[in-house]
């Protein structure tokens, strides 16, 4: 059993959870991500670090409460635990020293963006951090993303908070004020998201290297349903990921495969939240 030792409400449906997990603490690193199942009884689901301390051997994972497991691990309080936890998986973020790096974090993906974006400042990139949410109060951790940018751009979808603009927007204005100069972009968030990050980057010709949140199941490569195609070729979320490379990505395919289980999980959902109201 791995316990939870503190948890948070970022927003009404965004939760924060801090899980005590030493050995997976003590390797994780930026970019990666491990699977939980919250019982016997529960499915498993991949969750990116947001951050973790080898020291207190704990890792922090950020969430929104979007489906049936979703809804359950958020229901959890300090002094739950989870039965089961594996990790960390996926490649690590390269980092080394580009010179000039974006990165962007989109609703959620701000917290997996977070450790990639202080691993990159560390290694002595210079860092303008864009990060956006379709309102104020999806938005968080920009205290936390301000130290580690040299340039911070927020923006929300509605105008609620700061500009009122799409991440691509600011995006494009910084690809062409820096034209040339811009080493990297590095993008976390929905999928929608990073096929227009995609799109905008490809005229300036700046590689661009994505984190994919697909359809998962065991997290080895072998059940294939984070198949996703990249460069004409199918490589898997799970073991050749989660980054991968924004301009060689099937964006429709991609799309295309996350709403499979659409249905399903909607009547798993109204099932659970049911179940919890008659009890």
């Amino acid at each position: 059993m791995f316990p939870i030792v503190a948890r948070q409400d970022l927003s009404d449906i965004t939760c924060l959870l801090q899980i005590a997990a030493p050995e997976i603490a003590r390797k994780a690193r930026a970019g990666q991500f491990f699977i939980l199942r919250i019982d016997e009884r529960g499915e498993r689901i991949p969750l990116t670090f947001a951050d973790w301390d080898p020291a207190a051997g704990t890792v922090t994972t950020v969430f929104q409460m979007v489906g049936k497991t979703t809804y359950h691990l958020g229901a959890l309080q300090v002094g739950n635990a989870v039965q089961d936890m594996i990790g960390p998986l996926g490649w690590p973020s390269e980092i080394e020293r580009f010179g000039t790096v974006v990165c962007v974090g989109g609703g959620v993906g701000i917290a997996p963006i977070y450790p990639i974006t202080r691993a990159l400042r560390a290694a002595g990139n210079r860092i303008i951090g864009i990060m956006g949410a379709r309102t104020r109060n999806l938005l968080f951790w920009e205290e936390e993303m301000r130290p580690l940018c040299d340039e911070l751009i927020v923006c929300t979808d509605d105008g609620s908070y700061a500009r009122q603009a799409l991440v691509t927007e600011p995006l494009r204005e910084v690809l062409e004020r820096e034209r040339g100069q811009i080493s990297r972009v590095i993008a976390v968030g929905p999928a929608i998201m990073l096929k227009f990050v995609a799109r905008t980057t490809a005229p300036f010709q700046v590689k661009t290297i994505v984190s994919l949140n697909s359809i998962m199941v065991d997290g080895t490569g072998m059940c294939g349903s984070c198949r996703v195609e990249v460069n004409g070729r199918t490589q898997f979320v799970c073991v050749d990921g989660p980054e991968f490379d924004a301009h060689q990505v099937d964006w429709d395919l991609l799309l295309a495969r996350q709403r499979i289980y659409l249905d399903e999980e909607k009547i798993a959902l109204e099932r659970f939240l049911h179940s919890r109201s008659a009890s």
